[in-house]
């Protein structure tokens, strides 16, 4: 039997998954966020496959979504994706840190994944927090420098009022801390995995091809570094992707 619980920590809504029998242990935990315009329900399939491993699995709505939903228009929460993804990172500490005093997580056991823009969260989480053990990105990138440029791009594209690139390079600079790609050395070479559809049109598969070629030589052991290429997936998990992310974490926590 799976426990199900729906919390509150603060301002975090969430859904709290576990191993009904082993729900008062202290466990290898997952925080796992979900993608943009999506919500913490969306994520339960993914979860139940790490929670059949014997993990704790943790799942929030991001700020503007779920139960957090302020009704914003589809053009404000666009030019607040970025404030959205950097409050992920703030609230994963707070998350750890609640589990972790009540004593239910272990907290040299802790691992961080996510779709899209929680995967998106995942890799800049990485570039903040040392105490992330393993990481699992699918159809996030941690280029996140890269592809803010490119969002930015569209939504010039498709909206009459433009955003000048001078007028967000603040911003810009102020995600390059979080950039693997522009640090690298902040993986540690801890586990890290990532899965994406080779025909993804809404985050560019190129950018976690050149990712992986840029890091792979860092890792002496081969087997912490997984770089998955599904052939005929779009922007949507498939049952690899899941499957494979709840064995990374069961064999990495």
């Amino acid at each position: 039997m799976i426990n199900l619980n729906k919390e509150v920590i603060g301002d975090i809504s969430l859904l709290h998954m576990v191993k009904a029998d082993i729900a008062e242990e202290s466990l290898p935990t997952v925080v796992y966020f979900h993608g943009y315009l999506g919500e913490k329900e969306g994520s339960l399939t993914p979860a139940y496959k790490m929670v059949e491993k014997g993990l704790r699995v943790i799942l929030p709505d991001s700020k503007y979504h779920g139960e957090r939903n302020e009704k914003l228009s589809s053009r404000e929460k666009d030019l607040v994706f970025w404030e959205i993804v950097l409050q992920n990172i703030a609230e994963l500490e707070i998350i750890k840190n609640h589990y972790g005093k009540k004593g239910l997580t272990d907290e040299k056991r802790i691992g961080i994944g996510g779709t899209s823009m929680g995967g998106i969260t995942t890799s800049a989480a990485l570039a903040q927090y040392d105490w992330i053990k393993a990481a699992a990105v699918l159809m996030g990138t941690p280029k996140i420098t890269s592809y803010a440029e490119q969002l930015i791009d569209i939504f010039n594209d498709s909206h009459e009022e433009k955003i000048a690139k001078s007028d967000v390079e603040e911003a810009l600079q102020q995600l390059e801390q979080y950039d693997l790609s522009l640090h690298p050395e902040k993986l540690q070479q801890r586990p890290f995995m990532m899965w994406h559809g080779i025909n993804d049109d809404l985050v560019p598969i190129e950018l976690n091809d050149s990712f992986y070629q840029q890091i792979k030589a860092n890792y002496t052991n081969e087997e912490d570094l997984s770089y998955i290429r599904e052939q005929d997936r779009m922007h949507h998990l498939s049952r690899l992707s899941m499957v494979s992310a709840a064995e990374w974490f069961s064999k990495h926590l």
